[in-house]
């Protein structure tokens, strides 16, 4: 029977999926600038950047389990999740600035700060996210509905990185000039300070948004309080879980190595930074492309998942994303025409597997809850959350190696050797983690049968459960 009390309305769908436009904000500026800022801008070398970014996501790993674990405990008039976002995002928000914020240090001090900045904020963003994340196994148990909300979440988290890659180098260009002492060279690092207030403000507002806008309306078959270690148990045991967390990391893994090295692909191969198009700088304009048709396939997702099903959607994404940074690799530096055209296939294939792994994550707490009783949402969607924080940081962090290895330094001419290193990162490098992400896929089992049937038998177990209470009474 169709549960009508789980349908979502339209404008909650929004309301959720502006807090993923907030984060995106945000996450989509370190994914693409952070690592051009530390060592173009700040001034910190790209290996010592790169071991920076895997020593703070190995401390989000331990932090975050933590943290969804004491949302699943939380009980207020607000709910276990809303709650987080409420008293987290004002503190995201300074967090986020004062990153980009770049004090006149010596080099060891620049490093020191980054460091502080750069971990407290993950501290923060984990604080939110996870709980925002969560907040989907709890809107709704009808699975047709979080893949609808979790194509909402996506196509509003495109939309936010659209914003970052359409407007931040023309505000740090437009705030730059106007700190510039000679009236024509661009202060850098007065641009991206000024660009990370306004997205602040931005994010704070969005998360205003959806903490007014949701409700959380599933409940759990019993409320315990079980000790976290319990819990931790259960999550071992899970194995659609764990098969779909090692799929989000090497997914992340993917996006992290290109768009992370995008800028430095365009820089320092295409090299070409000025040229523009439609008032966008090609780099720019590349990846405004990518988030444009990366929206319009996730806008797909419903109809392509109904007709594939959720699994075989990610690995024909994975596969067709992979046949495109190969691509990228045969092309010389004059055909921007087929770079554009692989981008627009390329991020139209991969952004439903994007969308798609936030439902698969309520599935496997689902699952988890049938097979055990217990409920721990909020760990589930800590795991997700530390699982991308993995990927973009292994990511992160192998970019900056690889830079390092290939002898690349900052603002120099490039020999031929660098330059070819530049692209193999950006083509080849991605491919290896897409590939391994197809293969640990085949082994996921939860298709759309299994996941009608457990929210067939939790809706029992939770009647069940009710009917006792009275009888009690």
């Amino acid at each position: 029977m169709e549960n009508n009390s789980m349908k979502v309305s339209f404008f909650e769908k929004c309301a959720y999926g502006c807090g993923d436009m907030a984060s995106c904000l945000f996450w989509q500026t370190f994914s693409m600038f952070l690592l051009f800022f530390y060592t173009d801008v700040f001034g910190i070398s790209a290996g010592a950047a790169g071991t920076m970014f895997l020593f703070v996501r190995i401390f989000d790993i331990i932090n975050d389990p933590f943290i969804g674990s004491m949302a699943d405990r939380t009980k207020s008039r607000f709910g276990k999740f809303r709650p987080w976002i409420l008293y987290g995002m004002v503190p995201f928000g300074i967090l986020g600035f004062l990153m980009f914020y770049t004090p006149e240090l010596a080099t060891s001090a620049k490093l020191v700060y980054a460091y502080v900045t750069y971990t407290t904020m993950m501290v923060i963003y984990s604080i939110v996210n996870i709980p925002y994340g969560a907040l989907i196994g709890v809107i709704t148990s009808d699975t047709t509905e979080r893949t609808s909300l979790s194509a909402y979440r996506t196509v509003f988290a495109f939309v936010g990185g659209l914003i970052v890659q359409a407007y931040t180098k023309k505000m740090v260009d437009y705030f730059g000039l106007l700190k510039s002492v000679d009236g024509t060279t661009v202060n850098e690092q007065f641009g991206y300070s000024m660009a990370m207030g306004i997205y602040a403000v931005l994010a704070i507002i969005l998360f205003t948004v959806t903490f007014l806008g949701t409700k959380e309306r599933v409940k759990p078959i019993k409320e315990e309080n079980n000790a976290i270690s319990i819990d931790l148990k259960d999550l071992m045991k899970n194995v659609p879980w764990i098969l779909l967390t090692l799929v989000s990391i090497l997914t992340c893994l993917y996006v992290a190595l290109r768009n992370g090295s995008i800028l430095y692909y365009f820089k320092y191969y295409v090299q070409d930074t000025t040229t523009e198009f439609m008032g966008f700088t090609l780099d720019a304009l590349f990846m405004v492309v990518g988030s444009i048709f990366s929206i319009v396939g996730t806008m797909s997702l419903k109809p392509i998942s109904k007709w594939l099903g959720k699994k075989n959607t990610y690995i024909a994404s994975m596969a067709l994303g992979t046949i495109c940074s190969v691509a990228y690799y045969f092309l010389t530096p004059d055909q921007i025409a087929a770079m554009f055209i692989l981008q627009v296939i390329c991020n139209f294939a991969v952004g439903p597997a994007m969308a798609m792994m936030w439902s698969m994550y309520a599935d496997t707490a689902d699952y988890s809850e049938y097979k055990t009783g217990r409920r721990a949402t909020g760990l589930i969607y800590s795991s997700a959350s530390s699982a991308q924080k993995m990927g973009w940081a292994l990511g992160g962090s192998l970019t900056g190696y690889l830079l390092a290895y290939y002898g690349f330094e900052a603002n120099t001419v490039l020999s031929p050797e660098t330059q070819n290193g530049v692209l193999v990162i950006f083509s080849f490098m991605p491919v290896i983690w897409s590939i391994l992400a197809i293969i640990v896929l085949f082994f996921y089992k939860l298709d759309e049968k299994t996941v009608h049937h457990i929210s067939q038998e939790l809706e029992r177990m939770k009647l069940e459960e009710v009917e006792n209470k009275d009888f009690t009474l």
